[in-house]
């Protein structure tokens, strides 16, 4: 989890975008949100969060293969501390566990 989040930033993200889809509606939380093709839009009352995605090559060590996905976040007319709230919430939810 970060510290800070700017209005707009791009995360590599060790998933594949099957698993990202599945968990991306809990980690949205109460927003409204139109789902397309690499991309969904969050709605903020009147601003919104765009966020697009496309796969990465795996990222490989040795005989184990990571899925990757670049995600791009861009805020528009989001205030900050909707943002930092939003962000905290969204990183716990899509944050993996070990066991």
């Amino acid at each position: 989890m970060q510290f800070h989040y700017p209005e707009r930033f791009e995360r590599d993200m060790g998933t594949s975008e099957t698993e990202w889809l599945t968990a991306l509606p809990r980690a949205l939380g109460q927003h409204a949100f139109v789902l397309g093709t690499g991309q969904v839009r969050v709605q903020f009352g009147e601003g919104h969060l765009q966020l697009q995605w496309h796969t990465l090559p795996p990222r490989v060590i040795a005989l184990l293969r990571l899925q990757r996905l670049a995600v791009t976040f861009v805020f528009e007319g989001v205030e900050e501390d909707a943002r930092q709230r939003f962000m905290k919430h969204f990183d716990l939810t899509m944050q993996r566990g070990g066991g």
